[in-house]
């Protein structure tokens, strides 16, 4: 009751040692634990968030994981509760294999601060074994002249617990004639001997039954047994000899399997079955019993398995020669296992983002990257690497992690995903390589504003158009993304002619087209200068702003407009134009009959309020009284005399000029001339008396005097008739008032 009481207290004091290490460790980025072997599955280990200080609502947010470094996952982490457990059941023997002192690593990854905690748990070992014999039975044959003394190697036990669990001690039972003695190794192992106590007689006992007992330290303690029988042999002079005190031999741990490693030799003087050698494993390991073959007859080990170097870089071997006789010798074999690069490194991402925006300030951390290679030396150093041209750069974490940082500023309108590969390279000859890929798409922010895809608009628009008419269409492109990419098109106001500008033109919001509100004329308004604004949909928008030009093209709306001739006052009637009171002193034009041909007569004046071709004017003869009498200028509308007048000509000639435009379709204006050929005052008189008494019951109808006004050749002097009348038409006089009287 007193022992069990001490085991507690110790216990206790263990633990308390244990929380007070693992608290320390926290406070440094290392967990420790320890948990015995063998524990059913969601055992607990540790109180993870409580020995770092987390909160357990802070746990859940922050993302927190468990990464194991091996391949099989022994622990996980309980997100409500912060505990470290098992995962599986452990057995530290088939894990750590040989080693005395068995750790698992792990790492807690906060992944909303981009931290890393390295966990070590030491999987303490229980007393699960017994001490076992690789072969429970064996033949020994001595010849029974063999002296006191004699000691013989036995098999040794095996057990794969360590410390007080681990063997311990043999014990021998069987007859007086043999006993047991035990022999320290050189790394501390017990190494049992049978030992002749007793002179042997065949005759008296032919065969020896004994029992080997193995035991370890443990609670409760575990024993194995194994059987020796000894035959009593006829007297053998000479036991083999090994021509090597030990062998030693390195390989390359990828030499093909059938290999032949080494070759051990011995002989033995004796003749016969007594000289007869053969050879057998006196110790191996299961693991090296697994890998290596032993020919019985000529001492060559090969192969049978491929070695790993990384699982163990060396085998200890102990091989017996024995003769026919049961003498025989044992000898050393040291295979020493090359590392060979077989291994290409293993990159894991633990964490990483799927986007950033782009406005990300240099130093972002984009992931967590773990990296290991299982080969040692150079064959096992690592490093790391990603392409320069990338906005990347990596930097070392914790131990084996790596951070993928940005490493300036991004921009989603030049390159929007990235497709980062992390490359790791050992250092072997040749290297192995393996890499990972990281996807991440840049989020957009409103950077860009719209720009438009010219940098002034211009349109003709005919005049005429119909109200809703499209004039033109403006496009601008945002190099944004979504919203921040959305274009929307206002127009800016002005004014035209006084008016608004949005009385004239709208502008398409969502298409950027612009329409006519009204019809244009030309002939008021030629040109409308304008501002489209084009905003787009971030938050704060940003715009931009485009001249439009529009031309408004003249269509042929307006026939030519007479001048002069002034137009007949309404209700003078057609025909010839002599026949009524109102027309006759409109127009009229005096010759003298001796005019040249070729003099100048009249100009027929128009005007067209369109333009270009739609406004050059062209003149011709329609119609005239004598139509060989008179020729009118294309182009210049002066009417002239084409041939001297003929007495037979009439003294009244009425002339009828065409104005006619270029466009197409052609409008046109008709001008009517009237010319009086005399030679005289008195004839001039007499034709205008004649035609105002031909319009008789109109007022003004009896026209008895005239005012002749004319220029002097000298003061006192004044112009003959024939002058004044040549002067009056050369002056454009086109009527003589009759409100003057004599």
């Amino acid at each position: 009751m007193w022992s069990a009481g001490r085991r507690w207290v110790r216990r206790e004091r263990a633990l308390l040692w244990c929380v007070l290490l693992a608290a320390w460790e926290a406070a440094w980025g290392q967990l420790r634990y320890s948990v015995p072997e063998e524990m059913p599955k969601g055992s607990f280990v540790g109180d993870v968030a409580k020995d770092l200080a987390m909160d357990l609502t802070a746990l859940r947010d922050r993302g927190v994981r468990l990464l194991d470094r091996g391949r099989t996952q022994y622990f996980s982490l309980h997100g409500k509760t912060g505990h470290l457990v098992t995962a599986e059941r452990i057995d530290r023997e088939q894990l750590c294999r040989l080693v005395e002192k068995c750790v698992l690593r792990c790492e807690v990854i906060v992944e909303g601060e981009m931290k890393v905690y390295g966990i070590e748990v030491e999987i303490t070992d229980i007393n699960d074994n017994a001490p076992s014999f690789r072969e429970a039975k064996t033949e020994l044959k001595l010849t029974e002249t063999t002296a006191p003394g004699w000691r013989f190697p036995l098999v040794e036990a095996q057990d794969p617990d360590v410390g007080r669990n681990s063997l311990q001690s043999y014990e021998l039972s069987g007859d007086e004639h043999f006993s047991l003695a035990v022999q320290a190794g050189p790394g501390g192992e017990q190494r049992p001997e049978l030992v002749l106590a007793k002179a042997l007689d065949r005759e008296e006992a032919a065969f020896h039954e004994l029992v080997l007992r193995a035991s370890d330290g443990g609670e409760p303690r575990r024993t194995g047994t194994a059987r020796i029988r000894v035959s009593v042999l006829d007297a053998n002079d000479n036991a083999p000899a090994f021509s090597q005190a030990e062998y030693t031999v390195r390989v390359a741990e990828d030499v093909p399997v059938g290999s032949v490693l080494v070759t051990v030799t011995a002989t033995d003087a004796d003749e016969g079955i007594n000289g007869q050698v053969k050879y057998s494993f006196h110790k191996i390991s299961d693991r090296a019993s697994e890998l290596f073959h032993l020919d019985a007859v000529t001492g060559e080990i090969s192969l049978k398995n491929h070695m790993d170097f990384e699982e163990m870089s060396s085998h200890e071997l102990e091989v017996q020669a024995r003769d026919g006789g049961e003498l025989f010798d044992r000898v050393k074999v040291t295979i020493t296992v090359i590392d060979v690069n077989d291994n290409a490194p293993e990159l894991i991402v633990s964490s990483a983002l799927s986007e950033i925006s782009e406005d990300a300030s240099p130093g972002t951390v984009v992931a967590l990257l773990h990296v290991q290679d299982r080969d040692s030396g150079l064959n096992g150093q690592v490093r790391c690497s990603i392409a320069e041209n990338l906005p990347f750069r990596l930097e070392k974490s914790f131990e084996d992690y790596y951070r993928v940082v940005t490493a300036r500023e991004l921009d989603r309108e030049e390159v929007s995903e990235y497709n980062v590969t992390v490359r790791a390279s050992d250092g072997g000859s040749p290297p192995l390589r393996s890499s990972a890929v990281l996807a991440l798409r840049v989020l957009d922010v409103n950077d860009n504003a719209p720009v438009f895809a010219e940098a002034r608009y211009s349109a003709r628009v005919p005049e005429n158009n119909a109200a809703g008419a499209l004039l033109l269409r403006v496009r601008a492109r945002d190099a944004d993304w979504g919203a921040n990419a959305r274009v929307r098109y206002r127009l800016w106001e002005g004014r035209v002619r006084g008016a608004p500008l949005s009385s004239y033109v709208s502008v398409q919001a969502e298409t950027g087209a612009l329409y006519a509100l009204r019809s244009f004329d030309y002939e008021e308004v030629r040109e409308v200068g304008l501002w489209v604004g084009a905003e787009d949909g971030g938050a704060p928008a940003l715009s931009s702003n485009v001249s439009v030009r529009l031309e408004i093209v003249d269509e042929n709306d307006n026939a030519p407009q007479v001048l002069y001739p002034p137009p007949a006052p309404a209700g003078s009637g057609s025909g010839s134009g002599w026949g009524s009171v109102s027309g006759w002193w409109s127009g009229v034009e005096l010759w003298p009959r001796s005019a040249e041909p070729g003099s100048l007569v009249a100009k027929v004046v128009a005007v067209d309020a369109d333009a270009g071709q739609n406004a050059w004017l062209s003149y011709e003869l329609a119609k005239a009284t004598e139509p060989g009498l008179f020729r009118v200028g294309l182009h210049s509308g002066e009417v002239r005399t084409a041939r001297l007048p003929l007495a037979r000509d009439a003294a009244r000639q009425s002339l009828v000029v065409v104005v006619k435009d270029h466009g197409r379709p052609a409008l046109s204006a008709t001008a009517t001339l009237r010319v009086v050929l005399g030679e005289s005052v008195a004839e001039l008189l007499s034709e205008l008396g004649s035609a105002a008494a031909a319009a008789p019951g109109e007022p003004g109808g009896s026209l008895t005097r005239w005012l002749v006004l004319g220029p002097r050749r000298s003061p006192g002097e004044f112009l003959p008739p024939s002058e004044l009348l040549r002067h009056a038409s050369l002056s454009r006089v086109s009527a003589l008032s009759p409100t003057c009287d004599l």
